[in-house]
């Protein structure tokens, strides 16, 4: 299979890959060039990808470019902007406030945090972008990309460090 070197946003229900269009859900504020914590807003930009987290209770580890790590109940991501680890993969328990990723519904089965606000990381400039599986409702995120699962599962072998997702000013 050939590597994937991009993954487009074409729209708030869609993305493009090498000229194959898939269903997705983007943050229901839409997205932002100036992304802050909380503005439910998909970060504008080009990120890359770097690791899957996936829930082994529901799934086999994934074939992947990508590296895999598997979920426990004390896996989470520190989302307070005041924090020393915002932005960054924390065990719970945790003092500060985060998400959970060990979640009840399914949608973080499979989470690729994107490469946003983790090189050099600003508080308040958005936290835990991930791409990670669509609600069944379909309803949008609160700033990140997800896809339907079988989607996901279809790109994922396809997926290394040397895919990028773009988000433009739609």
């Amino acid at each position: 299979m050939n590597p994937i070197s991009e993954i487009t946003v074409v729209s708030p229900t869609e993305i493009e890959v090498e000229g194959q269009r898939y269903a997705c859900r983007i943050g229901r504020g839409g997205v932002a060039a100036d992304k802050r914590e909380g503005d439910l807003k998909t970060p504008v930009g080009r990120f890359p990808l770097r690791v899957c987290f996936y829930r082994p209770d529901r799934l086999d580890p994934p074939e992947t470019g990508l590296k895999t790590i598997a979920l426990t109940p004390m896996d989470g991501w520190c989302d307070d902007p005041c924090d020393p680890l915002y932005n960054l993969h924390v065990t719970l328990p945790f003092a500060a406030s985060h998400e959970k990723l060990w979640r009840e519904d399914p949608v973080y089965d499979l989470i690729i945090p994107i490469g946003y606000n983790d090189e050099t990381i600003t508080p308040g400039k958005g936290s835990a972008i991930f791409m990670h599986l669509m609600r069944e409702d379909g309803v949008e995120t609160e700033g990140c990309l997800a896809l339907k699962k079988k989607d996901f599962l279809a790109l994922l072998p396809r997926l290394s460090v040397h895919t990028f997702i773009r988000v433009p000013a739609l």
